[in-house]
């Protein structure tokens, strides 16, 4: 098996069809990890740690890690007492989204993703800047820019004659190792209980690139568009249904609808369709003002589903002086 996902993933690379970037199945919660432009949307510092893993049953499967941190520059935490240290007693409800105000954001993030024999390593800082439309909307405009180093796995990937595979020894040839530099862009709108947004990563491609080789195959522009409008049923629960979609050339248009239900602003649970390949179950709860969590998996459907037994998305969010 190891053989076999090693060949499938240097055909990956050679094609451009790959998986460049990670995904996340929990995109409505922290939408900071797919555009800019939604940092510092809460007025506080919000940290989330958050571990996934996909194709459970390949060897060599995608893995992902990361650390985000957000926050509103002017912000300020008073040192003599921070309710969110303190352990609430009952449901906690999610922090309100404040809008009608100018503001600055600033983010950064660290990601670890995996995926066959090949290994990101990513460094990225994020500024963003949050326009009042009215009272109730904001318009947002985010840049994020970081460095990726770029490893190729030789071992991982060796196939069974590798003196006779042409990929295998071009990308042992050309070097195990590369940096990048990335450059994302983004617009997000939202409001208490609506969001629209739009951004693109790697906009720059390999145009800054240093190392040596050219372990990461073609880098291409990821695009991504969400929306999303939350609708309270009554006072307790309400109903979110949103859309994620995913462009990367030459790959096909990737669409992932979710439905995400409330119950007084404390408890969650959702389903996501991801056409051709998964369908997505997730829970969640905010544990208290500090601490909030969210588990997903991934039920596959795609042609692997025989070999697969899917993934396991686990989220940890950390709220400082909210």
């Amino acid at each position: 098996m190891k053989k076999i996902i090693g060949i499938f993933v240097l055909m990956c690379g050679t094609f451009a069809y790959g998986q460049q970037l990670p995904q996340y199945s929990q995109y409505i919660r922290n939408q900071y990890m797919i555009n800019p432009a939604a940092a510092g949307v809460y007025d506080f510092v919000d940290i989330t740690l958050a571990g996934r893993l996909q194709w459970l049953g390949f060897e060599n499967a995608p893995k992902t890690s990361y650390l985000s941190v957000t926050s509103p520059v002017s912000r300020t935490i008073k040192p003599k007492y921070n309710p969110s240290l303190r352990i609430s007693n009952g449901p906690v409800r999610n922090p309100e989204i404040k809008t009608g105000k100018f503001k600055h954001a600033v983010g950064g993030q660290v990601i670890i993703d995996q995926y066959g024999a090949f290994r990101k390593l990513y460094f990225g800082g994020t500024y963003a800047i949050h326009i009042p439309v009215s009272k109730n909307y904001n318009l947002s405009f985010g840049t994020r820019l970081g460095l990726s180093n770029n490893t190729f796995i030789k071992d991982r990937a060796m196939p069974l004659t590798p003196e006779l595979d042409n990929t295998y020894q071009a990308y042992t040839a050309g070097g195990l190792n590369r940096y990048m530099m990335d450059l994302g862009l983004g617009i997000y709108f939202y409001s208490k209980n609506m969001f629209v947004g739009v951004a693109a990563d790697d906009v720059t491609r390999d145009l800054v690139s240093f190392g040596n080789g050219t372990p990461n195959f073609n880098t291409q522009i990821h695009y991504t568009a969400t929306a999303g409008w939350k609708i309270p049923l009554n006072d307790n629960i309400s109903l979110t249904p949103a859309v994620l979609a995913k462009y990367m050339s030459p790959a096909p248009l990737s669409i992932e609808g979710t439905l995400q239900v409330e119950y007084k602003e404390w408890l969650w649970a959702g389903v996501s369709y991801r056409h051709k390949d998964a369908v997505v179950g997730m829970v969640g709860l905010n544990i208290n003002k500090m601490f909030k969590f969210g588990y997903s998996y991934d039920f596959n459907i795609s042609r692997f589903r025989s070999y697969s037994a899917g993934g396991h998305e686990l989220v940890l969010g950390i709220m400082l002086g909210r």
